[in-house]
């Protein structure tokens, strides 16, 4: 198997990185994966991760959610409660951050096609792109929606989306630069990019440390912070005009890296440190356990 091994921070380029902390795969393989830190941006890396061609092996569960669906165990089910709540906010940010209330949206990463269904059923021109065939498929069986490989991104004409949106997409992707520059060619003059993305530096990573869920070695290739962030956008002229709270992430990944850590449910004391890190993020957005950027694209 083919490993990608970076010698230099592939978030802004810098060669002042170290090993950090080593993280475990509880979802499919086991394995454990050393994640690396930028001294410069603060990004994080997993290092020695799988190519783009050997890491569909790792998404391979039932347990993966954005790809089955799945409603087995509490957590889960959970999940799908609150998600209504979570596709109100969403269509809210889309439509503050385009300025239209119905309009072309490009969803990258769209996984079973729950938030393309969504945004169709409110009057808006959609296109999914997602890796997974399988997830695809779900998509057409379970919303009646058409979404087609992420390799179409470099074949869509530009200047065509009043807003793009990635959540929790961005940490996936093995080409992180080109992703940006081409979804930068494809946003309309004024149109919006939002990109949600986990916060190593939240208050529930700080708790959970290894075993903090968010990490999801190998499948999340980079780890962000807010600097990192902005540096990686800044230096594709994205300016970031907001950051909003995702704020179920800290208890649905408070109760997942309580199962990592511990075994079982946990939900006691789970739900106890999603308050906590919810509490906290309250105040300061960039200690939110998931932070959505609201972008536009700097004229040129």
């Amino acid at each position: 198997m083919s490993l990608i091994n970076y010698q230099q921070c592939p978030v802004c380029g810098s060669e002042k990185i170290s090993s950090k902390i080593t993280a475990r795969d509880y979802t499919v393989s086991k394995k454990s994966f050393d994640i690396w830190e930028c001294a410069v941006c603060t990004g994080r890396f997993t290092q020695d991760v799988p190519d783009i061609n050997n890491i569909g092996q790792y998404y391979q569960s039932s347990e993966y959610i954005s790809h089955s669906e799945t409603r087995e165990g509490l957590i889960n089910r959970l999940y799908h409660s609150v998600r209504k709540i979570t596709m109100r906010s969403k269509q809210n940010w889309v439509k503050s951050a385009s300025g239209v209330k119905q309009g072309s949206l490009l969803d990258i990463g769209s996984g079973t096609g729950a938030f393309l269904h969504y945004m169709k059923q409110l009057g808006w021109e959609v296109t999914g792109l997602e890796p997974d065939a399988g997830a695809r498929q779900n998509a057409k069986e379970i919303y009646n929606v058409e979404s087609s490989s992420v390799e179409n991104l470099f074949t869509l004409a530009p200047a065509q989306f009043d807003c793009i949106t990635m959540w929790h997409v961005l940490e996936h992707v093995h080409n992180l630069h080109g992703y940006i520059e081409q979804i930068r060619k494809l946003l309309k003059p004024g149109g919006a990019l939002l990109i949600a993305v986990p916060n190593y530096t939240s208050t529930d990573a700080r708790i959970y440390g290894q075993d903090w869920a968010a990490y999801d070695v190998p499948r999340h290739l980079y780890h962000f912070s807010p600097q990192s962030m902005d540096m990686l956008l800044h230096e594709h002229k994205i300016r970031i005009d907001q950051k909003h709270p995702m704020v179920f992430d800290a208890f649905y990944v408070s109760l997942l890296s309580e199962k990592n850590k511990h075994g079982g449910n946990g939900m006691i004391k789970g739900g106890w440190n999603g308050l906590r890190s919810y509490w906290k993020a309250w105040r300061h957005v960039e200690k939110c356990s998931s932070i959505v950027y609201e972008c536009k694209a700097e004229e040129e």
